[in-house]
């Protein structure tokens, strides 16, 4: 991973609980950190809705979110290189440009809106639906470390980014990285179902599966301790609960559709919505 890692505000207290996160990362990874805020004027040019001074105010209030955001990652960080920039336009379309040349995306679970108008709760998805790179939403600042990043795998190629940034993470990090691949029995499966299915069969199908995936990963990175999790259960059930027990949880996106949230795939869409800790979404 190189460039700079660029972290979205917009006052509120997740927003700079990400920023915090941003710059450790940034840290970690010996790379710049920027700090942005959008702001979107519209709909104040239309004439029925514009008050005056309000531009300034906007922009007021944006510069003092970014000097705010500034001073918390330089208290966090002293040694991380920070800049900051004020963005035109609505937050996820400036953010998914953003993201265009950056490391990662570090953005906030909820957001205020405000002066800058990036309600972050609002675009997380959005923008994990879309940018190339990861994009981290952080739940809030974390109170207890517990040594542990979860990835989620299913032997598919679309793993693959979600597998490096897990691993690059566990070993800057010095984590044991728990790599989670559940499985499900054929949906029409029911007592009456014509053909008979061997269970245990299924669950060693399913350990070789991430045996083989994850044995190049191990040889790459020999320093990280490898826990490998096979459950049968859903995987956003099996992934979310194993996040309350970690300080990352890493998803892969498979989505196809060009459409916001669509593009994220149901798992990651799904994590997102119901994880309790910070997330990060890999896109394949």
């Amino acid at each position: 991973m190189a460039g700079v890692i660029v972290a979205g505000v917009d006052g509120s207290a997740p927003a700079l609980a990400g920023v915090e996160w941003a710059a450790d990362d940034a840290f970690r990874l010996r790379v710049p950190l920027r700090v942005v805020c959008a702001v979107d004027l519209w709909p104040y040019p239309v004439p029925e809705l514009f008050v005056p001074d309000w531009e300034d105010a906007l922009f007021k209030g944006a510069h003092k979110v970014l000097a705010e955001a500034e001073a918390t990652a330089r208290e966090r960080q002293p040694t991380v290189e920070v800049s900051t920039e004020l963005l035109a336009g609505p937050a996820a379309a400036a953010l998914r440009e953003e993201a265009e040349e950056a490391a990662e995306i570090v953005i906030g679970s909820r957001g205020l809106g405000g002066f800058s108008g990036a309600v972050l709760g609002s675009i997380s998805t959005n923008v994990a639906g879309h940018a190339p790179g990861p994009v981290v939403v952080v739940r809030s600042r974390a109170s207890v470390v517990h040594g542990e990043i979860v990835v989620g795998i299913d032997g598919s190629p679309g793993c693959e980014p979600a597998l490096g940034y897990a691993f690059e993470q566990a070993a800057l990090r010095g984590s044991r990285l728990r790599a989670l691949n559940t499985w499900q029995l054929p949906y029409a499966f029911t007592p009456h179902f014509p053909y008979t299915i061997d269970i245990d069969e299924m669950r060693w199908a399913q350990r070789r599966v991430a045996e083989s995936q994850l044995g190049p990963w191990q040889e790459r990175y020999p320093q990280v301790k490898l826990l490998k999790d096979v459950q049968r259960g859903h995987p956003v059930e099996a992934l979310t609960l194993a996040g309350d027990r970690a300080d990352l949880l890493v998803v892969g996106s498979h989505g196809r559709s060009p459409v916001g949230a669509l593009a994220l795939g149901s798992v990651s869409r799904g994590v997102l919505h119901h994880a309790r800790c910070t997330v990060a979404v890999v896109r394949a």
